[in-house]
């Protein structure tokens, strides 16, 4: 039973890429944010379920399924819940407008902060070039990524062993391969320019599993991470003020609660 002094209450949460379905979802660290997390809304911003991996090899644990459980309660207990597809959920996209479990499906949004600011929601696969036009291309790296996941999920639990926290080896790669940082780079401009053009002041996104916050070209840009590399979330407070939340270790392994990290516009 949560003790509800730990809860951080807000005024709505993003989350994206948690890849349910898959070894490389940390999905019991998930599952303990959401455990100490609430908000009025959730916006759960795409590749929340890995169908492309689930289409090659069944792989569901208890805790995924714990996951799904532990969202739906939030929505029976009067939160908003809106679910936006991404690539790998992608077969969601056949049920846009549709309501199930209490949960909103809808291509795009847009969220309107406390502090008035219109933000447009949206997963961002629409604005990656390799997995619209390569289709084929983009399932190759998704094998490759899966095995660089693997790999970290074992050195991972040889860190919890010896008492360290979850720390992401591709994560860290990623940062240090040039074409990777341009793409990000490109992303990151691409996006911006989506919000521009739906007149709004910035954009919240997920896909390329990189948590951001900037306004480096023009508009606010927002990007939530993932549950399988950073272990990151992006959250409103109830003045509209937005913050980058990182969870790397269990609630239970440390005391007081690990305090999230806020990421301020560079």
């Amino acid at each position: 039973m949560t003790d509800t002094s730990d809860t951080r209450h807000f005024r709505s949460l993003f989350l994206s890429d948690v890849h349910l379905g898959t070894r490389g979802c940390q999905a019991d660290l998930l599952l303990d944010f959401i455990r100490v997390h609430d908000a009025e809304t959730i916006y759960l911003v795409g590749d929340i379920v890995d169908g492309w991996r689930l289409k090659k090899s069944w792989y569901w644990s208890q805790t995924h399924n714990d996951v799904v459980q532990k969202l739906l309660r939030k929505g029976r207990k009067g939160a908003r819940i809106v679910y936006l597809p991404g690539n790998h959920d992608e077969f969601l996209r056949g049920y846009l407008g549709t309501h199930f479990g209490g949960i909103e499906v809808t291509d795009t949004a847009i969220h309107e902060t406390a502090d008035g600011r219109r933000f447009l929601v949206i997963h961002g696969d629409q604005f990656d070039v390799v997995v619209r036009h390569a289709k084929w291309l983009a399932h190759f790296g998704d094998w490759a990524y899966v095995f660089a996941l693997n790999l970290n999920t074992v050195l991972n639990k040889i860190r919890r062993f010896l008492g360290f926290p979850y720390w992401s080896l591709s994560a860290w790669a990623k940062l240090r391969v040039k074409n990777a940082v341009n793409f990000i780079g490109a992303f990151e401009q691409a996006l911006t320019g989506e919000a521009r053009r739906h007149g709004v002041d910035g954009v919240i996104c997920g896909h390329i599993h990189h948590a951001a916050m900037h306004d480096r070209f023009g508009l606010t840009y927002v990007n939530t991470g993932d549950w399988v590399e950073s272990c990151t979330a992006v959250a409103e407070h109830h003045d509209g003020r937005l913050e980058i939340l990182r969870w790397t270790r269990l609630s239970t392994e440390v005391l007081p609660l690990p305090a999230p990290i806020a990421q301020a516009a560079e």
